[in-house]
């Protein structure tokens, strides 16, 4: 069985007013659900680890859950943002150790021809945009932070990033 939209509601709102057999269903179907959300989107292997962390959240947040809304969109948003909290926990834990063999000499030369070539780009930006593009997308820091540290809204901040993206990828295309 392949639950849908109206049948997963249902069953929500069931297991919300107590109602066990609903409750177990729901979490088979979301299992299920979840299993193919994940399948491509991170290693076999882990799929089952990850699934099993959406349920838990899904169990913990069903209290939240809006019967007049749908369930799916909810379900896939707990789903996605446990995800990227894995990637952003794998990859910050990943580390790789290089070898000597492995350095490019002249990788400093590079980087600093990159800076340079960034530095004239940002030229033609706003300097809010520059300080936005900066902080998020080079340095990793979090709109929210960004938007505290500048004494803007986290709206702002997007749009900045939105608008400057946009113009750094008109000059980009027209210098081709």
């Amino acid at each position: 069985m392949k639950a849908d939209e109206a049948t997963l509601s249902r069953l929500m709102i069931k297991a919300q007013a107590g109602d066990r057999k609903s409750y177990a269903v729901l979490l088979s179907e979301c299992n299920k659900w979840l299993t193919r959300y994940f399948s491509g989107r991170i290693a076999p292997g882990l799929v089952d680890d990850l699934v099993q962390e959406v349920l838990m959240a899904v169990h913990r947040k069903r209290a939240s859950y809006d019967p007049a809304r749908p369930f799916l969109p909810w379900l896939a948003a707990i789903a996605r943002y446990r995800w990227i909290d894995y990637l952003r926990s794998h990859y910050r834990d990943h580390t790789e150790e290089l070898f000597d063999d492995s350095a490019i000499e002249k990788s400093g030369d590079e980087a600093v021809m990159a800076r340079i070539s960034l530095e004239r780009l940002f030229g033609s930006l706003s300097p809010a945009q520059v300080v936005a593009i900066e902080r998020v997308k080079i340095e990793g820091q979090s709109i929210r932070d960004v938007a505290s540290a500048t004494g803007q809204s986290e709206s702002a901040v997007k749009v900045h990033i939105h608008r400057g993206l946009k113009k750094l990828s008109t000059l980009v295309e027209k210098a081709d």
